[in-house]
Order: structure tokens, then C-alpha cells, then sequence
């Protein structure tokens, strides 16, 4: 499908345009109580085109890979564009460039599995828990893979083809204590295809096993008491703050609507203890898990400072939003579907580690909890966030006690960030986010554990 020579039609552009072909390949298998109860293989792709003229920007795309459909939406994105700037006037001028380019092919070299043998494997993982643990109430194991495939050709001399894979297991486990259902989830895998995440189910037994003592002992847990309490954050929590309850209100477009962090570049925003930083590719000589080399407006991706030693440093940027605001565009437009037009959106986002111990961290807590996985959770422009937790444990003179409840967690985040005493030497990834700002699409989050004050729901 990407066999399209996009050079070739570069003479086409008649004004600055960004062209791109792209294929989403996804597989979805899902086992209920042993019960396969989806089996499917799918692909999305076509291709697309932006046109910007003073100002306004023209987009079109269908889908297909002949020439001939390529023409066509450059045709209709020059259309749409000129129309818009017949309508609106605005009158600008050229966008900041940072061009560059890039060949990043992650596929994986190891002999390809068969649909059939995807849910053989599923199969054999379901039937291990099974076994292993009759007193499961339930159990759902969900396979998901995703495979993003571009190219890009821009007016201004970017050039991409990426290739960035994606592979999940989904594993929910539930027993029902006191006639009330108790649910334990976990996702394994991240970066790259399913043959180079997962070589046989023994290799996930082990981490099967830990989910199911925690579950056990979430069971035989309490309500957590309501308030303002210490926590000890772990890396999951710290990464989905983050980006919820920070990152977004960072975004560029965001901040212009009104979002909290408008106006305070500079400003301090969190305890000098932290800095915050949307990674583009890398950390510390390692691959995040979404890596974005080149974006989808053809910018080069560097990483971006957002608070450093507790002062906001910068915002999300777009090539438009980078020449409204004077600066150089930070490579953060991103789209998911050929459909789709790119927005500012992050890439890997995480706090930065600090100089403690975990073990230290709990040990300086007299009175509070060790929250260590969240579920579902929301933030808004103010970044007053609410998530869910689903694992923690009490935490009871420097000594982890009995495991809670399901429960929450509000607060401000430019408050709560403020309240940061400690904060973990090392930096750990949450590979399987799904952001759904407009148009889902995949993000990286993660980093310390930290110790802070938060609300805390109760029963």
C-alpha cells in the first residue's frame, strides 16, 4: 500500500502542503471465560492532503494508493484551501520550518504468526489461568495489535516512512468475596511487533502470578479513609498526571482556549523537585514507547522542556502555534487515521527522576498509602483531575499495611505538584496509553514514584 513514490508528484504542490499515505493494521482477539469471542484482523488506510495558503489551511483525503486518487486530493486540498482563504483573509505568512528526515521500519524480523496461531497463543495463556487459579470468578484476556504505517512528503523538503508498532495483552481478573466482585487488570507488552513482545505465554506466568496475589490480597483489603493524605505516587500514577492533569493544559491550542497554564511561562508551578519533560524518541539512550522522529506536519521532533526545577518552561507546539507564539515548533502534530488532520498532541511524557529510594519513600510515611495503578480518569483545562485506583496499600508508621479498595484520587495538579517532597531515582514507562483528545491515538507516559499530598476518596 505504501508503494506510492511520493517525490514524484511533489510538482503537483502549487502552494506549502504536507502529503501523506498511511495504513493502520490492527489484530483484536479477546477471550471471556475461556469463550473466544473476537477474532479480527483489520486495515485503514488512504491518503491525505494539507494545503496552506496566508493563513488557512485546505485538507482532503480518500481511500486509496493509485495516482490518480493522489492527484484528486491534492486537487480538492488546493480547492478547500483557497475557498477558505477567499472566506477568512488572514493574511499570514509562512510557517516556521524545521525539516528533516527519516526511516524508522520497526517491523520485526522474526517469522510472522498466523491469525490462527495469535489465538492459539491466547488460548493456551487463558487455559494456564484457568488451571492455575480455579477461584477465579472471571477472566478476560484481550490481544491487541497496532501497526502505524506512513509516509510524508512536505512543500518545504521533510521526507518521512515510519513504521511503529505496537503489541498488548490485556489480562482482567475477578473473584467475588463477600458477595461483592473484586477485579484486578494488568497490560503486558508495549513497543514493537507481537513476535518481539512475546516469544511463548510461560514468559507472562510469572507476572500472571503477582497480578493474582495482589488481587487476593485487594480481596481480603479496606475502604480507604476520605481526605487530604500523603501518598507515595508509582510510576504509573506519576506518568497518567502527567499527562492528563499537565500535559494537556500545555498544549498549545489548549492554552489558547483558556487552559490554566496561559500566561505563567516562567512562573513556578511545582516544587523545584520537579521537571517535566514530552520526550520525542528517546530517554537515556533508550526507545520510548512511541517514538516520533519526524511529525505529521514533516517538523523534526525534539524533546520538550514543560516545567523544569518547578518553573513552566514551554508549551506543546505545532507549526502554527510555534509562529503565534514566536517560537521554534517542538515536532508535537500527530494524527491517527489517513482521515485525520494533525493535532498538537504528546508523545512520551514523564516526570524526571529524583535522588530517593522507593523503599525511603515509604518509610518516611507515617500515615497514608502506596497507590500503585490507575484505571480510568479525567482532567480538564484548570488541571483539576479525578482518577481511579485500583491498587494500593495503606501505608502505616513507614511500613506498607493491608491493600485497599478500589478508589480515587482529585486535586489540582499545579497545586498537588507543589507538594512534592521526594521523588524516586528511576524512571519507569506505561506503554499501552490511548489518548483521546479528538481522535485516539497511542502516548507514552511515565516516571518516578513521588511523594505528595492528595484527596483521596473514601468508600
Amino acid at each position: 500500500m505504501l508503494d506510492l513514490d511520493l517525490s514524484e508528484f511533489k510538482d503537483l504542490f502549487t502552494a506549502y502542503t504536507e502529503l501523506r499515505v498511511q495504513e493502520n493494521r490492527t489484530v483484536n482477539i479477546t477471550f471471556i471465560k475461556g469463550n473466544n469471542t473476537l477474532n479480527q484482523r483489520s486495515f485503514t488506510g488512504g491518503i491525505s492532503a494539507r494545503v496552506y495558503r496566508s493563513g488557512s489551511w485546505g485538507f482532503a483525503s480518500h481511500p486509496g494508493f493509485t495516482a490518480d486518487k493522489l492527484k484528486t486530493v491534492l486537487r480538492a486540498a488546493e480547492a478547500n484551501a483557497l475557498f477558505l482563504d477567499s472566506r477568512e483573509h488572514r493574511a499570514r505568512g509562512p510557517l516556521p520550518a524545521i525539516p528533516g528526515n527519516s526511516e524508522k521500519d520497526l517491523s520485526t524480523v522474526r517469522p510472522r504468526l498466523s491469525q490462527k496461531e495469535l489465538v492459539e497463543f491466547i488460548r493456551e495463556l487463558d487455559d494456564h489461568i484457568a488451571s492455575t487459579y480455579p477461584e477465579l470468578a472471571g477472566r478476560t484476556l484481550s490481544l491487541r495489535c497496532l501497526d502505524m504505517e506512513k509516509k510524508l512528503l512536505t512543500a518545504d523538503g521533510s521526507y518521512s516512512h515510519s513504521m511503529i508498532p505496537r503489541s498488548l495483552i490485556y489480562v482482567d481478573l475477578s473473584l467475588i468475596k463477600d458477595g461483592r466482585p473484586v477485579e484486578l487488570f494488568d497490560v503486558y507488552g508495549g513497543l514493537g511487533q507481537f513476535e518481539d513482545q512475546f516469544s511463548s505465554p510461560g514468559d507472562l506466568f510469572e507476572k500472571i502470578a503477582g497480578q493474582h496475589r495482589h488481587l487476593i490480597k485487594k480481596s481480603e483489603g479496606v475502604f480507604a479513609d476520605a481526605g487530604l493524605k500523603t501518598c507515595v505516587l508509582d510510576a504509573d500514577l506519576a506518568g497518567i498526571l502527567a499527562h492528563e492533569a499537565i500535559g494537556h493544559t500545555v498544549e498549545a491550542d489548549i492554552v489558547l482556549s483558556g487552559s490554566a497554564a496561559g500566561g505563567r511561562i516562567g512562573q513556578p508551578v511545582a516544587t523545584p523537585l520537579i521537571t517535566l519533560i514530552d520526550y520525542a524518541h528517546s530517554y537515556n539512550g533508550e526507545t520510548c514507547p512511541v517514538p516520533v522522529y519526524l511529525d505529521d506536519e514533516g517538523t523534526r521532533a525534539e524533546d520538550a522542556v514543560i516545567i523544569e526545577q518547578g518553573l513552566l518552561k514551554s508549551y506543546l507546539h505545532n507549526r502554527e502555534s510555534a509562529m503565534h507564539y514566536g517560537v521554534a515548533p517542538t515536532g508535537n502534530a500527530r494524527a491517527y487515521q489517513f482521515f485525520d488532520e494533525p493535532l498538537i498532541r504528546m508523545r512520551n511524557t514523564a516526570i524526571l527522576p529524583g535522588s530517593s529510594s522507593l523503599k525511603e519513600m515509604i518509610a518516611s510515611v507515617d500515615d497514608g498509602y502506596y497507590l500503585i495503578r490507575p484505571s480510568n480518569g479525567q482532567a480538564d483545562s484548570t488541571s483539576e483531575f479525578m482518577f481511579g485506583i485500583v491498587l494500593g496499600y495503606e501505608i502505616k508508621k513507614g511500613k506498607l499495611g493491608r491493600a485497599i479498595r478500589d478508589t480515587t484520587i482529585s486535586g489540582i495538579a499545579f497545586d498537588m505538584l507543589k507538594t512534592v517532597s521526594m521523588i524516586s531515582g528511576e524512571i519507569n514507562w506505561m506503554s499501552s496509553g490511548m489518548c483521546g483528545k479528538k481522535q485516539l491515538i497511542p502516548v507514552g507516559m511515565g516516571g518516578p514514584a513521588i511523594r505528595c499530598q492528595v484527596n483521596v476518596g473514601g468508600r
